[in-house]
């Protein structure tokens, strides 16, 4: 009887410290996490009007950007185009340290304009970043953007 209590003591010990793995408790990887902060303005004229696209990041090894100009992390596709805009990310961390960062960046993309023959069309952006060690971060759509003839 003895030897029971003993086993079920220690069972009871065993089964409290095992920690169940909840639903929403994030996994953190290598993978850069990026999220939608804001896009201003929602309306804009044919080629006149700059979009300023805000996105969140994070990243647990701080690898984010690039030292040569000519290098681009940033992917940029407008939804009425075949390619996406490339943008160029300067190092978000000093390069050669391995930290975890965290911030927002503000991008600034040309003038919209019209690619039909109508006096009005929507587009919407899709965003994703890649690290150094070429990652990709999450995909992160916008709300429509309206451009006017």
């Amino acid at each position: 009887m003895k030897n029971q209590l003993i086993l079920l003591v220690c069972g009871c010990v065993i089964l409290s410290a095992c920690k169940k793995k909840e639903e929403d408790e994030q996994v953190v990887g290598p993978e850069p996490v990026i999220g939608f902060v804001a896009l201003d303005p929602i309306s804009v004229d044919n080629f006149k009007n700059s979009v300023n696209l805000v996105i969140s990041y994070s990243d647990i090894n701080g690898d984010l950007g690039f030292e040569n100009p000519d290098r681009y992390s940033l992917w940029v596709k407008d939804s009425r185009l075949d390619s996406a805009d490339w943008y160029h990310v300067p190092p978000l961390a000093p390069p050669g340290y391995s930290l975890q960062i965290q911030g927002s960046l503000n991008i600034v993309l040309n003038s919209m304009f019209i690619l039909g023959n109508g006096d009005q069309e929507l587009a919407s952006l899709t965003v994703k970043l890649r690290d150094r060690a070429g990652h990709w971060s999450n995909i992160v759509n916008t709300p429509a953007i309206t451009i006017n003839k």
